[in-house]
């Protein structure tokens, strides 16, 4: 499980919520832990010159500038000094009596940026810190410092938030077939026996979005254009798939989830939602309270450049709950944890394929291709789609 766990300290009500959080995970892990205090000397040197125009007429010679700039940096220097060490104090006395070794660091700079660094240069496995900081407001939903490291780092990070924690000892993990959901699953199943927690996979499919796709298109497809896109046919097609098609395809990944966990010794509940993916998570997380929510840092649809994926994206923003968020990938099957070989595909095959509605072709994909590895197929044809497409009643 995890070794090294970076720790980010402001005082705040997240990012103590994180240490309490970090402190659990290490405890049960034999981790070691280190607090990290960012603080910005250089930052309120540049703000005092830039005040200097405004002092009184006598600071305004050069001599005497200069003596208050000495003696400004030599008391900010020392007071966010001071400062650190006090947040400092405040994780090894809540870190006494657990059997956690810990340790500390600061760092002069950008915080968030510096935080990217001390991860990197530590090799830590896991870094935690609140979500808001302590320039909250009302209207706050994820802090500046927490979405640009989350953003930037692959390491596994964990979002604290003080109204976490949770009425349930549970753990949930959002499951869309993607490998990092997989991962993501992974990461739960060793994390959980050791939290004292049970693991509920959840996966959620929105066929709405679909409808309002067609029904969008149709207002600007003239007749004739309409005949030349099919639109009739591409229509049926499309509504047999959403209709019969989605909800098995995400009930499949559930059972995926099954089978991993029963691998694994482990048994676990799973649900499944209709309706926007995120919108789903968040209302299912404020109505069970789990301890925390798993999530791949990107999903099923993203590409190469994506930093985040939206799903996982708009969680960090509206869970009430922690949130922990993975880049670890896991290509699940029935004959273990692997990677998969690519199937080929014939020329009749990826016509068949072109002829489903592009919103929707990448599920279609990926459900014809999950179903010939399980019958232990390495090439995708047009009469096995249409054996499939029959299967399902499509």
């Amino acid at each position: 499980m995890y070794e090294k766990i970076l720790v980010c300290l402001d005082n705040s009500e997240d990012a103590c919520a994180g240490v309490d959080v970090a402190l659990a995970i290490a405890e049960k892990t034999a981790a070691r832990v280190t607090g990290c205090h960012v603080y910005a000397a250089r930052l309120h040197d540049e703000r005092f010159r830039q005040m200097e125009s405004g002092l009184p007429e006598k600071y305004q010679n050069e001599e005497e500038l200069k003596r208050q700039r000495e003696t400004h940096d030599t008391l900010i220097d020392k007071g966010l000094r001071i400062i650190s060490d006090s947040y400092m104090s405040v994780l090894a006395s809540r870190a006494q009596g657990r059997g956690v070794e810990v340790s500390e660091v600061s760092r002069e700079g950008k915080n968030y940026a510096e935080i990217v660094r001390e991860a990197a240069e530590g090799r830590y496995d896991l870094v935690v810190l609140g979500a808001l900081g302590l320039g909250k407001v009302e209207r706050s939903r994820i802090g500046t410092v927490c979405e640009r490291v989350v953003r930037r780092l692959s390491t596994d990070v964990l979002v604290a938030r003080a109204r976490g924690g949770g009425r349930r000892a549970k753990i949930a993990v959002a499951v869309d077939g993607s490998p990092r959901s997989f991962g993501a699953l992974a990461a739960a199943l060793e994390l959980a026996p050791r939290l004292g927690a049970s693991v509920e996979a959840v996966s959620a499919f929105d066929p709405d979005f679909h409808y309002t796709a067609f029904n969008s298109i149709a207002t600007v497809l003239s007749d004739e254009a309409g005949k030349v896109f099919k639109f009739k046919e591409q229509e049926k097609l499309h509504e047999e798939i959403i209709d019969k098609g989605l909800a098995k395809i995400y009930r499949d990944h559930l059972d995926t989830a099954e089978r991993m966990a029963s691998r694994a010794g482990t048994e676990i509940s799973t649900v499944l939602l209709s309706g926007k993916a995120f919108d789903e998570l968040v209302s299912y997380a404020e109505r069970e309270r789990p301890l925390m929510m798993v999530m791949g840092k990107t999903g099923f649809h993203a590409d190469g450049g994506l930093d985040i994926g939206g799903n996982t994206e708009n969680c960090l923003r509206e869970l009430p709950c922690h949130l922990l968020i993975t880049s670890r990938e896991v290509t699940a099957g029935d004959g273990g944890e692997k990677e998969v070989e690519q199937l080929l595909w014939t020329d009749d095959a990826i016509d068949m394929l072109g002829r489903v509605p592009p919103f929707v072709r990448g599920v279609v994909k990926n459900l014809v291709e999950e179903t010939a590895r399980k019958e232990g197929l390495r090439k995708v044809t047009a009469p096995f789609m249409e054996r499939v497409r029959k299967r399902m009643k499509m």
